[in-house]
């Protein structure tokens, strides 16, 4: 089997998702500045496509370039989280009511075997991210929208800059989980409007959390 030989793209593609990686679990933290010669060097890169790289982490809001000083891991205010956590409110409810309404019953009981699955996770506070990220994201593929699914898989990202943050609070999970139940029901129900506002309610909860 020949060697496969990776384009430039592939490349600063490879080197985003790996500092992207790094950025998600704390390696690099809010605010700190990345070395990027100390990076390349780890890599076996040139700079240029490891700049490319950071150039994509920008525009996704992981990566703040500031002039003549570098790149730097972007930090959330309390009002960057509030705008985020507003925006997704508004997307994902609006997913959520048309799934309510359009679900087929193999998407509804993938929804049940992910809530379960939820239910299973909540022990373990990383296995619980993971899942509970699925199941917003299964109910915005089934709402069929890929313009809204780019928008809120862009935010996800740059709430997970804070990710941490809401569920260290004493009894977040378990709120969640009601909140999610909630979510459940009146989409099983087909209950478009109510199942806005349990996701809306969710999103608020989770702020409130995360300030």
């Amino acid at each position: 089997m020949s060697a496969i030989t990776l384009t430039p793209k592939a490349l600063y593609e490879e080197v985003a998702e790996q500092l992207r990686q790094r950025i998600f679990r704390r390696e690099l933290e809010p605010g700190s500045w990345i070395d990027e010669l100390k990076i390349a060097e780890e890599f076996g890169i040139s700079r240029t496509p490891l700049r490319e790289a950071l150039k994509v982490l920008a525009a996704e809001g992981l990566v703040t370039m500031k002039v003549r000083r570098g790149a730097y891991v972007t930090e959330m205010s309390e009002k960057d989280l509030r705008d985020v956590y507003h925006l997704l409110s508004l997307l994902e409810s609006d997913a959520a009511g048309v799934v309510a309404e359009c679900a087929t019953p193999e998407q509804q009981q993938t929804l049940r075997d992910l809530h379960a699955e939820l239910e299973s996770a909540a022990g373990n506070r990383e296995a619980f991210f993971s899942v509970n990220e699925r199941f917003h994201m299964a109910l915005l593929d089934m709402a069929d929208n890929r313009w809204r699914s780019q928008m809120v898989a862009d935010l996800r990202k740059v709430m997970k800059l804070n990710r941490h943050n809401s569920l260290f609070k004493q009894g977040r999970i378990e709120d969640s989980l009601s909140e999610h139940r909630a979510i459940l029901d009146a989409m099983l129900s087909r209950d478009p409007e109510g199942t806005r506002r349990a996701m809306q309610a969710h999103f608020a909860q989770g702020l409130q959390a995360a300030t």
